[in-house]
């Protein structure tokens, strides 16, 4: 940890003071007061300026993209504490790669602003709505899409989503605001942009589509069409672990003489692959390794499938046993070999490699990825939102798996885990604090569960016709009774034993 005695002496991190920076940081060689920006992003959390942000920020290094800066926005009241912490210093980012052997640090400055957060979205449409803007991306969580979990379809019931509708010009959602915005851009004869999906969800273009053409429909099926026609949706793949900012993350910043409020740590593993649909013109991320490609679905099903239902399968055992850390979990010899064994066995089987890598490799380099002692990464934080991780991560193997007749043991344990997570306690007696949007239905359904295993898997919403398939609700009813007559320990290692 950093001296405290220190504290005084911290270099606060701005444009005025880049020039300052220690010589081992990393800082812009481009002149920030020349940027144009070309680029609205929602959403603007750690990850995002560890990969999209900083995919521009190396093409500007290369004196290219000048005129693609980005333009933060949120759209939520816990968005504002973001951007003034930002603003303060000048959207400017301290980046800290934690490599096991090594440790770097660069000062990131492709985003120029952050727009207002504000009831009705007015600054946010207004900017989306000028003609440099060319592309609007986001990030804002799986779960953010309104998507019935059923059916996968745009779900229209949503208190938000009728608000939208009925209020055409004043939105509660991201989406609203780009139609907004994409109304007032075809009525002054601008054209359309680029909305691009950087969250983990299968086809994220075409959900993302789906999610603004449908919201535009309910009110204006003329501008639906329109934009349907000529907004571009590229579907895409992002990946690196990224932790969530707490002190320790600040601490690191505090090591290198910079009072950063908002530096973000990262591991030494980028990837983005997209399609190469781009309405309006896009910057050369292919230049700094991206890749676009037609497939994008087979990258994105290895990714999805075995790193963040990978994440799951050992997060959620990890809350239950009070293994604090991602890492941890990976040295912890069970909570280890499960996540080998029912990735290599129940999921990697059923995913198509990718050029150059095959998916036995990628689970070895996924495990060399989680093992990373300095990604401070909670259990907890992985684990959150598993009312959308799992249907979107973890539930596709199973569904698949089945239809296949290859096993599913594994994977139905975790979702035993998973309802023994949500009870709310761990085995040591500690309380699991709620960690899911719809943490209150979750922990009623897995208090009775706990007696009646259907009353956890009947949840039609997370689990859709799955709870038909007997092979999958038999397994799981079995494994959360071991679960609770002997602990999870127990069921893992009656499991790796067949």
């Amino acid at each position: 940890m950093v001296d405290l005695a220190r504290e005084t002496d911290l270099m606060k991190l701005n444009n005025a003071t880049l020039s300052q920076l220690p010589e081992s940081v990393l800082r812009p060689r481009y002149d920030r007061a020349r940027l144009k920006p070309g680029i609205v992003h929602i959403g603007v959390g750690n990850f995002h300026r560890a990969h999209q942000a900083w995919y521009l920020h190396r093409l500007m290094q290369q004196g290219d993209a000048l005129d693609w800066a980005i333009i933060g926005a949120g759209v939520r009241q816990y968005d504002a504490s973001m951007r003034e912490k930002l603003l303060t210093q000048d959207c400017l980012t301290t980046l800290i790669e934690l490599d096991p052997s090594s440790s770097t640090a660069e000062v990131i400055g492709s985003m120029i602003d952050y727009l207002p957060i504000e009831e009705g979205n007015g600054a946010l449409i207004e900017r989306m709505a000028r003609s440099d803007i060319r592309i609007v991306a986001m990030t804002v969580t799986e779960g953010g899409y309104f998507i019935d979990p059923a059916t996968k379809g745009f779900d229209p019931t949503h208190p938000d989503i009728v608000h939208d509708y009925q209020n055409p010009a004043t939105p509660r959602t991201a989406f609203g605001a780009i139609v907004a915005a994409l109304r007032l851009r075809r009525e002054n004869g601008i054209g359309p942009f680029t909305c691009l999906c950087c969250d983990n969800l299968q086809g994220n273009g075409d959900v993302l589509r789906q999610t603004i053409v449908s919201l535009a429909r309910l009110a204006d099926p003329d501008l639906a069409n329109w934009i349907d026609e000529n907004c571009t949706f590229p579907n895409s793949m992002v990946d690196s672990i990224v932790p969530a900012t707490g002190p320790n993350e600040l601490a690191l910043a505090h090591q290198l003489g910079i009072d950063d409020m908002t530096p973000v740590t990262h591991e030494n593993f980028r990837q983005w692959v997209m399609e190469d649909d781009f309405c309006a013109g896009r910057p050369n991320w292919e230049n700094v390794g991206a890749i676009f490609t037609d497939d994008v679905h087979s990258y994105e099903a290895m990714k999805i499938r075995i790193l963040n239902g990978g994440h799951q399968v050992i997060a959620v055992p990890g809350e239950v046993l009070s293994v604090k850390t991602i890492a941890d979990c990976i040295g912890h010899d069970l909570i280890s070999r499960f996540f080998t064994k029912v990735a290599l066995e129940e999921i990697a089987p059923l995913v198509k490699p990718v050029p150059g890598m095959a998916t036995n490799e990628y689970v070895g380099l996924v495990h060399k990825r989680f093992s990373n002692p300095k990604i401070i990464d909670t259990t907890r934080r992985v684990a959150f939102d598993g009312s959308s991780r799992h249907p979107g991560f973890v539930i596709p193997s199973i569904r698949e798996g089945l239809a296949k007749g290859s096993p599913i043991e594994g994977l139905a344990l975790v979702e035993a885990a998973w309802a023994r997570m949500c009870e709310g306690t761990r085995e040591d007696g500690s309380k699991i604090e709620p960690n899911d949007p719809n943490w209150d239905d979750l922990n009623a359904k897995a208090l009775d569960a706990r007696e009646n295993p259907n009353a956890w898997f009947e949840m039609r919403k997370i689990y859709g016709d799955l709870v038909d398939e007997h092979r999958f609700t038999d397994s799981l009813a079995r494994w959360l009774g071991l679960i609770w007559e002997d602990g999870l320990e127990a069921a893992i290692s009656t499991y790796l034993e067949t």
